[in-house]
């Protein structure tokens, strides 16, 4: 397969940013939130931080949204290092996981908000690093609003499955809270497996389209008319 080195840079270093910052705050805000509730362990561990290093995966961080990039992939996926939540040190273990839970969400949507407004005052600078950050605040915006919906699907061990398990009665939170260990699996399945059958069988099964492509376009001409710009974005 033939390589575009330089546009394959490019490319990389418009997504590189957004990528590493949206990861970061979102692990980052599960930290902080876990900490003013009374649980330090992420405190004591660094992972209350800014700082990418601390949370970076170099599987899920790097390598793997590097070769769905390279492979020209309809769409990014990526993961952090979790941040570790001692629940029973919280103060009240069941409420405040739901709190910490929603901080990771909440962060990419005030990420996202930031990347358009900022995206108002990008034409001040010359027009060849105006022209580079406006493209990597776009990504900026479609990126957190992907992690933002993805997270809150409700399923463990995402954010919204976390979230589902401390808002439900016990009577349906104990057996959803037990499907976090197959949880990424069956997130996988239905995303690339799921979506394969289907071609294969002569349907159009399409779980990230239904599930994040919808919500995200649907969000999107609201964080496009807040940065200014003439045309909505599109995932």
């Amino acid at each position: 397969m033939d390589f575009d080195l330089s546009a394959l840079a490019y490319t990389a270093s418009i997504w590189v940013l957004p990528v590493l910052l949206a990861i970061t705050l979102h692990e980052a805000a599960h930290g902080f939130i876990a900490w003013s509730y009374g649980d330090d362990t992420a405190y004591k561990l660094g992972r209350v931080s800014i700082n990418p290093l601390k949370h970076i995966h170099p599987i899920g961080t790097i390598l793997l949204p590097l070769l769905l990039i390279v492979f020209k992939a309809p769409f990014l996926f990526g993961y952090a290092k979790p941040v570790p939540v001692a629940t029973h040190r919280l103060r009240r273990p069941r409420r405040d996981m739901v709190y910490v839970a929603a901080a990771g969400p909440t962060a990419n949507l005030i990420l996202a908000t930031i990347s358009a407004v900022l995206f108002n005052i990008v034409w001040l600078l010359p027009d060849a690093p105006a022209m580079w950050l406006a493209q990597t605040l776009k990504i900026s915006i479609i990126v957190n609003l992907v992690l933002a919906v993805l997270n809150l699907l409700p399923l463990p061990p995402l954010d919204g499955g976390r979230i589902a398990v401390g808002l439900l009665p016990i009577s349906l939170a104990v057996p959803l809270a037990r499907l976090e260990r197959y949880g990424i699996f069956i997130l996988l399945a239905a995303f690339f497996l799921l979506p394969y059958l289907g071609r294969e069988l002569g349907l159009s099964i399409n779980v990230f389209d239904w599930l994040i492509r919808t919500p995200v376009n649907w969000m999107l001409p609201f964080f496009s008319s807040l940065a200014g710009m003439t045309e909505a974005l599109r995932l």
